[in-house]
């Protein structure tokens, strides 16, 4: 078989059987991540061109940070609330809004208030997206289907991140405009395709994906108590947050560590694009290896290789090819993390509380987007980077373990046909099972 006959029958298998609207949301996904220039820029933006301090810059993330945190539950409680489709709409439109208008602030508190916004209007949007995508597409083919989604914000980000340094020098609000663009763009295509997915009481009620997704019938109502109530979903979103804090690296402290290496912003921006670069190029192909196996023997792998891919940057030393090999031992556990961890978020969701879950699970990514930069800067500066790295290889061994705890837990007996399935049932299936399949129907 040729090289390219085995390409095809991989992107076959890989992108195969999955619904039309799933499509449509990933065609959405792609063109607001392509247009997805500020958030990358925006502290280059605040001290080169606006020639205010790294203190402010910092202080202006931090504020956006918050904003996404708070979002991140608002916004899975909406979309349990209100609907899939129409948090979607007003995240999207709110984001497009404040985007355009934070290219148009000139005083301090205004930029600051404006920059909380865009991260309460952005990060909104995620628990809906996660929660669209368990409600269209089977259980089977979840894990393909997150990873195909973020694959789609990879390629966008690589892509952005490479054409905005272009913009740039034109004008930073080109930047802010096109974002906005990219976004509003991003609304009507949901606006148009993208159908509400929320499963309602009634089975007649509920649209064809949601129901083939498995969708239980009667289900009780869950509040936020409920999702903070559920320990074993819980102790998930506290081994996130580990490693969460240890994947911050990447962008803060690892571009500090290099530079007290010796090495150059520009061989810095080569070594992290090769993040993006490998994700781009091997997301599918492991994915597919994926197929199958255990879930929980994949969490420790993504586990130990995230961690001691950070702790083997303390053995650097100056060499810009030993750091690159370092992001291509973390971009190999990311890959494997990133959508076993969202398919099993949502197989430990409730149908009508997928919003509340998906939205908690993003709140480990926002408290991770605080702490992480914080603590690392903190501990290179006062311990070194030996100090910084070590902690990462602690931390990822850590959340192996613990991995492993949780999937040592039996799984329940079946429930009866038509059963509601509560949370802690779910819980309790899930790291003892293995990968859902990926293969294409």
């Amino acid at each position: 078989m040729s090289a390219a006959v085995r390409l095809r029958s991989t992107v076959s298998q890989a992108v195969g059987g999955l619904p039309r609207q799933f499509w449509w949301l990933w065609t959405s996904t792609l063109v607001n991540r392509l247009g997805g220039f500020v958030v990358t820029f925006l502290a280059l933006y605040l001290t080169g061109d606006r020639g205010f301090s790294p203190a402010y810059a910092g202080l202006v993330a931090s504020l956006f940070g918050l904003g996404s945190a708070i979002a991140a539950v608002g916004g899975g409680v909406l979309a349990d609330r209100w609907g899939r489709r129409p948090t979607l709409l007003a995240a999207q439109l709110g984001t497009a809004v404040s985007t355009a208008a934070l290219g148009f602030c000139q005083d301090r508190v205004t930029i600051a208030v404006t920059a909380f916004l865009v991260g309460l209007a952005s990060n909104a949007s995620r628990p809906a997206i996660s929660a669209i995508i368990a409600d269209l597409v089977p259980a089977e083919h979840r894990v393909r289907a997150y990873s195909l989604n973020y694959w789609a914000i990879n390629i966008g980000f690589g892509v952005s991140a490479a054409v905005a340094g272009l913009i740039a020098a034109h004008g930073y609000l080109a930047l802010f405009l096109i974002d906005a663009a990219s976004t509003l763009a991003c609304a009507v295509v949901v606006f148009v395709r993208v159908p509400e997915s929320r499963p309602e009481s009634r089975p007649e009620q509920r649209p064809a994906g949601a129901a083939a997704a498995g969708a239980v019938a009667a289900e009780p109502p869950a509040g936020l108590g409920t999702v903070f109530r559920d320990g074993r979903f819980m102790a998930l979103v506290a081994v996130n947050l580990l490693l969460a804090v240890v994947a911050q690296q990447g962008s803060t402290t690892l571009a500090v560590d290099m530079g007290l290496a010796g090495i150059s912003a520009a061989r810095y921006g080569l070594v992290i694009g090769l993040n993006g670069v490998l994700i781009v190029l091997l997301q599918l192909p492991l994915t597919r290896a994926m197929e199958g196996r255990s879930r929980t023997g994949l969490l420790v792998a993504s586990s130990l290789l995230t961690g001691w891919g950070f702790g083997l940057t303390a053995l650097a030393g100056g060499s810009a090819g030993f750091y690159a090999a370092t992001v291509a031992v973390w971009t190999i556990g990311e890959i494997m993390a990133a959508p076993t961890m969202m398919g099993l978020v949502a197989e430990l969701s409730p149908a009508r509380a997928r919003g509340r879950y998906q939205g908690v699970y993003s709140l480990s990514w926002s408290l991770a987007s605080f702490v992480g930069p914080a603590a690392g800067g903190y501990l290179l500066e006062h311990a070194g980077g030996r100090a910084v790295w070590g902690a990462c290889a602690v931390f990822g061994t850590v959340a192996a373990g613990a991995f492993l705890l949780l999937g040592r837990r039996p799984a329940p007996a079946a429930a009866p046909a038509g059963a509601p399935v509560a949370a802690d049932r779910a819980a309790d299936t899930v790291a003892a099972e293995p990968a859902a399949s990926t293969a294409g129907a």
